[in-house]
């Protein structure tokens, strides 16, 4: 049997917190997308899916599978397989955001939300295969369809999110749903998870990694993502502002008709002007 429903509660709510964040920078950034176009479309498509499929899925499911205890044996990770499953995360999030934000019709509200849906259990699927232990492990089918339909769920409500929300606490709550439902997707999984151990013990550790090798570099690269998502999000700002004043001072302004000066108006540091010269004057006259 796995111990992952009898852990403390500090790794499941670390988990919890790294999805709300990389939720939180995913909808920020695909709110700007929606209104840049050109290069600053893809730049901030880019960094919605490095935030969405990168932080507030993979490294979730990563971290919580910190949690993970099979009794009396050791797991190690594949490290090869474990790159996929986030590369995978990432490229098929960034696909189904481009479709929502690109074309916002319901039919591909729904195709991105199916695309989406697949690779996070692509993505869960392929991490759970990179763990090797001395023992068999199976996957409950009622369990595996529960989780496949709240991350179906969960998918095309994200791409709902992404396409409509605007405004900070939209956002924020937006964030808080979709933590929600990528954590209850994770652990509905992880239930129906079950490990034969083997009859025959076997000498030593299996081959791979431990998961501690592994939490540094994605500490790591969890602080430089934050610290770029945060760097783009500021200049993001300002550039919107001095768009926003240049497409203020840019607009046409009415145009105002000089005044017409009025035959006895005297200026006050002036001199007053002198009359027109009558069309028929005497002394112009020629001589007869």
């Amino acid at each position: 049997m796995t111990d992952h429903l009898f852990q403390d509660w500090l790794t499941p709510a670390i988990a919890f917190a790294v999805s709300v964040c990389g939720s939180l920078l995913g909808l920020a950034f695909a709110a700007r997308a929606r209104r840049a176009r050109g290069a600053a479309l893809w730049q901030w498509l880019v960094l919605a899916a490095l935030s969405l499929g990168g932080m507030a899925v993979w490294s979730m499911h990563f971290i919580a599978m910190m949690g993970f205890r099979v009794p009396g044996a050791s797991i190690r990770y594949d490290a090869f397989l474990t790159l996929v499953s986030g590369v995978t995360a990432v490229v098929v999030m960034g696909a189904a955001l481009t479709m929502t934000i690109r074309r916002r019709t319901l039919p591909w509200l729904l195709a991105s939300g199916v695309l989406a849906a697949a690779g996070v259990i692509s993505m869960h699927y392929t991490g759970m295969a990179s763990m090797n232990m001395h023992g068999a492990m199976h996957h409950d089918p009622f369990y595996v369809a529960a989780a496949c339909a709240i991350a179906l769920v969960a998918s095309t409500v994200a791409m709902w999110f992404s396409a409509r929300l605007r405004g900070a606490p939209a956002i924020v709550a937006g964030a808080l749903v979709m933590a929600v439902a990528v954590t209850s997707m994770h652990y509905t999984a992880m239930v129906g998870v079950h490990v034969l151990h083997p009859e025959a013990d076997r000498a030593g550790p299996p081959e791979g990694s431990t998961a501690s090798d592994l939490l540094l570099p994605v500490i790591v690269g969890l602080f430089v993502l934050l610290l770029v998502c945060s760097l783009f999000l500021m200049l993001g700002e300002d550039e919107e502002r001095v768009d926003y004043s240049r497409s203020r001072s840019d607009a046409p302004r009415p145009r105002v008709s000089a005044p017409t000066t009025a035959p006895d108006y005297t200026p006050r540091h002036g001199v007053r002007p002198a009359p027109p010269e009558p069309t028929d004057d005497v002394w112009r006259r020629p001589r007869r």
